[in-house]
């Protein structure tokens, strides 16, 4: 909005010509986000708590969590704000990607909140079923993937990491696989979200990274030094990640051990979302294994239980799954966990960006 009404007075004051820069939006886009998030933080919180919007623990969980019975949920509203009204202020409203990446974001999130809500309702830990929510996010992901092919110069190749002109065209087929990128990071990171800051933590560090990809990714002369894909206006995905970098650190203000608040599904679902579009935005799909790697670590960890307790009949590889509950279990403390977690996705990150030049 703002570069789109004070840009084109940069004709008559040049002080206006910064508007044009991806980077000084990306910043100022990614400041306010953060301080929207963290002034509107204690008043949502206070109005979640009068409301009675609080979080059921399992009791299957380990038993160190049922302290945490009661504290305030659906604090993704808070990110989800923040991140909107960011990018709105300093995005370029007429590029159809910041427009389907909203999209996939709120309505990811919608999902979550129809979750967390009927949890609410229902006063237990059971809101849609895994059909239901696995139906509606696959729902949101192919609308996402066929508004992608409507978009004028979009590719429908993939490319892949550490490897140079080594490209796939999917062609129709395109569709489904951004529906899978999508879906997947999506439950992701919902997997993820069990410990107090260690689903934003990591959040916040592929946000990052995918900032760097969207601004090499949008800009011809660097992307073809890269031998990277070009994409025509996917410059301004840059605009988006540091919105969402910004909004994920004014949450983890108040979602830091120990939590104020925790995001729900309402944050998770969404949060997975706009990575998954974003990755797909930029062409770096595959390369999301990495970027989330910590993310794909907790979801296969999930499916790595359930499949052995089925075949062996009640036998386990960890002694609680997700795979941030088995280090608990095994007596390392909250704290410990969440920190060493977000080391290793620092690391996944580093090792993403350097593939930038290894190919």
């Amino acid at each position: 909005m703002l570069y789109l009404l004070l840009y084109p007075l940069s004709t008559s004051f040049t002080v206006f010509n910064v508007f044009r820069y991806i980077t000084f939006r990306t910043i100022y886009a990614s400041l306010t986000a953060f301080f929207i998030c963290f002034l509107l933080g204690p008043w949502l919180i206070e109005k979640l708590k009068a409301l009675q919007v609080r979080q059921y623990i399992r009791q299957e969980g380990p038993q160190s969590h049922q302290k945490k019975a009661g504290t305030p949920t659906m604090g993704g509203v808070l990110i989800l704000t923040g991140l909107t009204i960011s990018v709105l202020l300093w995005g370029n409203l007429k590029n159809g990607y910041l427009w389907i990446t909203l999209f996939v974001t709120l309505a990811t999130g919608a999902v979550g909140f129809l979750d967390d809500y009927l949890m609410l309702a229902k006063k237990q830990n059971k809101g849609l079923s895994a059909r239901e929510k696995l139906a509606l996010q696959v729902l949101v992901a192919l609308c996402a993937g066929f508004l992608l092919l409507t978009v004028p110069g979009f590719s429908t190749e993939i490319t892949f990491p550490f490897f140079k002109k080594t490209a796939v065209d999917l062609g129709l087929g395109y569709i489904l696989f951004a529906a899978l990128v999508i879906v997947g990071a999506s439950n992701a990171v919902n997997l993820t979200d069990g410990l107090d800051g260690l689903a934003i933590g990591p959040m916040i560090v592929a946000s990052v990274t995918y900032m760097v990809f969207a601004y090499v990714c949008g800009h011809a002369r660097i992307a073809s030094y890269l031998q990277l894909a070009y994409v025509p206006g996917g410059g301004e995905m840059t605009v988006f990640c540091g919105a969402l970098a910004g909004a994920g650190l004014g949450f983890l203000w108040f979602n830091a051990y120990p939590a104020q608040v925790f995001m729900g599904d309402t944050g998770s679902l969404s949060l997975g979302g706009a990575l998954g579009i974003v990755a797909v935005i930029t062409k770096q799909e595959l390369l999301l294994i990495l970027v989330g790697g910590l993310f794909v670590i907790e979801a296969v960890s999930v499916i790595l239980q359930v499949g052995y307790f089925k075949m062996t009949h009640g036998r386990r590889i960890f002694r609680m799954a997700p795979l941030h509950h088995h280090f608990e279990l095994k007596g390392w403390p909250e704290p410990k966990v969440i920190v060493r977690f977000w080391i290793i996705a620092v690391a996944l990150a580093l090792l993403a960006i350097s593939t930038l030049k290894i190919r």
